[in-house]
């Protein structure tokens, strides 16, 4: 597997080797030093240049990056526009293991967009071409205090979609209770606990995308409830990670409120999950739900 250094200069000197590439820069979590390094760190690079269109015609160049194992074309996909003449993507993995998500940029998309991502370091400039911006930050990433308004929108689609779950679970739609449960309420549950991590930190910390940092500020026992709240194709087993996946809410959203000085809704926590166990109760053959 190439290292680092091998990559920034095969970068570098390809941009140097090629008149249509006038600058390289980088974002992502290789910009990033609070991420730790592995194995699995793709390299996510821009190429700014004079046209996109050269690049994209020609696709053999791409393959003078290594041995391709397979890729994909982001920005051919069918159901979604892409900016071709400006922005264009090719992500690759590699056969010795590196992983890169390259594109080529127009320069004026540059100049414009390049501070969207404070996770971004400049490794090229042949022209000058492109405007100075800050040494790269994760700050933008940083878990946000919530206003009361957020906290309360928070819990209460927390507690009303467990409604959901409630009548996935009874009529046995696994496929519905999953998505409901990782897409919408776990989403909630993953609010929330950034929110106390941000109070035990003064908000001054990210906890990554999907939140898989968050082991490191929840207590150990805290996390693995967390992690627990995962479940697979069994209804019982879904039934006993619901009712966690509510503790852990329950007692986060009381944590947050007090130490934000906001009014957490307890009747109404109390009345969604007392409609949990009362539908968990149902018969198969029910036909009233009351």
């Amino acid at each position: 597997m190439r290292s680092e250094a091998e990559m920034y200069q095969l970068f570098q000197d390809m941009a140097e080797a090629d008149s249509r590439i006038l600058a390289v820069y980088m974002n992502g979590s290789r910009t990033n030093a609070n991420v730790p390094k592995d194995i699995f760190q793709d390299y996510d690079i821009v190429f700014v240049v004079t046209e996109t269109g050269s690049f994209i015609r020609d696709r053999d160049w791409i393959h003078k990056f290594g041995k391709i194992l397979y890729m994909q074309y982001p920005d051919e996909h069918p159901d979604y526009p892409a900016d071709k003449e400006h922005f264009y993507g090719w992500l690759m993995q590699f056969a010795d293991g590196v992983r890169m998500d390259l594109h080529v940029e127009s320069v004026s998309h540059a100049r414009e967009h390049i501070g969207d991502d404070s996770l971004c370091r400049i490794l090229l400039d042949k022209e000058n071409i492109l405007p100075e911006i800050p040494a790269a930050t994760d700050e933008d990433y940083y878990v946000k205090k919530p206003s009361e308004a957020q906290f309360h929108a928070c819990t209460n689609e927390f507690w009303w979609c467990s409604n959901n779950l409630a009548k996935g679970l009874w009529r046995k739609e696994i496929p519905y209770v999953q998505d409901m449960a990782n897409f919408v309420v776990r989403k909630q549950l993953e609010k929330m606990l950034s929110w106390k991590v941000g109070i035990k930190t003064d908000f001054s910390v990210s906890v990554g995308k999907s939140a898989k940092y968050l082991y490191r500020w929840l207590d150990a026992d805290e996390y693995q409830n967390y992690v627990s709240t995962y479940f697979g194709g069994g209804i019982n087993e879904a039934w006993e990670a619901v009712f966690l996946t509510c503790d852990l809410f329950d007692n986060t959203s009381e944590y947050v409120a007090e130490k934000l000085g906001y009014t957490y809704h307890t009747d109404e926590a109390a009345a969604a999950r007392g409609f949990l166990e009362h539908v968990r109760k149902l018969p198969e053959d029910a036909e009233e739900v009351y």
